[in-house]
């Protein structure tokens, strides 16, 4: 089955500054919950380019980790990036990253939409309302807590 999650978010500060924090794909980590143990396996490029590759390793729970390999499939810079799994926990990971200046030179707002099959069939459809939806959601949770942060000290550094 195929499930979305869709999440918004205004970013403040310099369009071209939030863009150059989101195409480093080293900066992933800085958004991932240390619950994840997140850890990118080889050399990066230091910014983002479509055909890129990035694997990298998680912790799905204590003792359990698994390899996920990503593909950047599409930049447009300054306005979005896709990324997709090749390899890693689902039989479907597609997700748009999106970015659209405020009317009012504010920022921008970011929107991310992932649409995604964790396979596994009837049983996969269990494990997504049990476990997969409520981690996703605490994972993105984080990721806008963290942005919150990260973005509102630099809009306001130097006041």
């Amino acid at each position: 089955m195929i499930y979305s999650l869709h999440r918004e978010q205004h970013v403040p500060g310099d369009p071209a500054t939030i863009w150059r924090f989101f195409a480093t794909p080293q900066n992933l980590d800085t958004l991932t919950p240390p619950s994840l143990k997140f850890d990118i396996i080889g050399t990066v490029a230091p910014r983002m380019y479509a055909g890129q590759i990035i694997e990298y390793r998680i912790r799905l729970l204590p003792g359990i980790t698994t390899r996920w390999l990503t593909e950047i499939t599409q930049v447009r810079e300054g306005e979005y990036f896709v990324d997709e799994q090749r390899i890693g926990p689902y039989r479907l990971w597609h997700h748009e990253h999106h970015f659209v200046r405020a009317a009012d030179g504010s920022g921008v707002t970011m929107t991310d939409h992932i649409t995604y099959d964790p396979g596994w069939g009837p049983l996969g459809g269990l494990v997504h309302a049990l476990w997969i939806r409520p981690k996703l959601t605490e994972i993105f949770d984080f990721r806008t807590r963290k942005i919150a942060e990260l973005f509102r000290a630099k809009a306001t550094k130097g006041r």
